[in-house]
């Protein structure tokens, strides 16, 4: 097993399924996204550059997504707390996926990506 499959498989169920399928549904919505473990997280780069990353918030007890350069981007879904190149998306695992919403960051984030 290689050490991104160790990080998610290391998550209780149910959020690991639901990690892991967001996770695959990003990977296949576009060839220039990879996968690499930085930090000891799970990055998902956009031609080899800063994506989004997953983890865990201890203060709302809730995994999420975040994404580099969200400070450009305007959704109130997403929150900053002090980060500067950063917003996350909290991920509710007993409500359905926001993927639409994912998808729509994802693609206005990649804008910025030279």
């Amino acid at each position: 097993m290689n050490p991104i499959q160790e990080y998610f498989f290391r998550i209780d169920e149910p959020a690991r399924s639901t990690l892991l399928f967001i996770r695959k549904k990003i990977l296949e919505s576009d060839e220039l996204i990879t996968e690499t473990l930085s930090f000891g997280l799970p990055f998902l780069k956009y031609k080899k550059k800063m994506l989004c990353y997953f983890y865990y918030s201890k203060q709302h007890q809730k995994h999420y997504l975040s994404f580099y350069h969200g400070d450009r981007v305007d959704y109130p879904e997403l929150l900053s707390e002090g980060r500067k190149k950063f917003k996350i998306l909290l991920l509710d695992m007993d409500e359905d996926l926001p993927m639409e919403l994912i998808f729509n960051i994802l693609e206005e984030v990649k804008t910025y990506i030279k």
